[in-house]
């Protein structure tokens, strides 16, 4: 993952985490071989890289509870979808996480 991240030159802000999503899968679970337009976008991806922690009051900023090559969990609609060089990604919020992989 590492070499992912020196690839892309996208540095999320604040508590913002940029996440690649997992492949979506090309075949259903009954064998039938899906069509792009029928695929569902995964909500599981891998993190490639994370801002610099929420700005607190006090001028604090919070550490994250993800790190950098976590697979995570997220909501539906979380996100903002950014395409960079060919590849797809999501900005998104580090509440937007709903849990982390293994």
């Amino acid at each position: 993952m590492a070499d992912t991240a020196n690839k892309v030159a996208i540095r999320p802000l604040g508590d913002k985490v940029l996440v690649q999503r997992t492949e979506a899968a090309e075949i259903s679970a009954g064998g039938i071989v899906l069509p792009d337009s029928a695929k569902e976008k995964p909500k599981e991806g891998t993190i490639i890289a994370l801002g610099e922690g929420r700005m607190l009051e006090d001028g604090n900023r919070t550490e994250f509870t993800v790190k950098m090559g976590d697979t995570v969990l997220f909501t539906s609609y979380a996100g903002t979808e950014v395409k960079w060089n060919d590849e797809e990604y999501l900005i998104l919020s580090e509440e937007d996480i709903l849990g982390i992989v293994g």
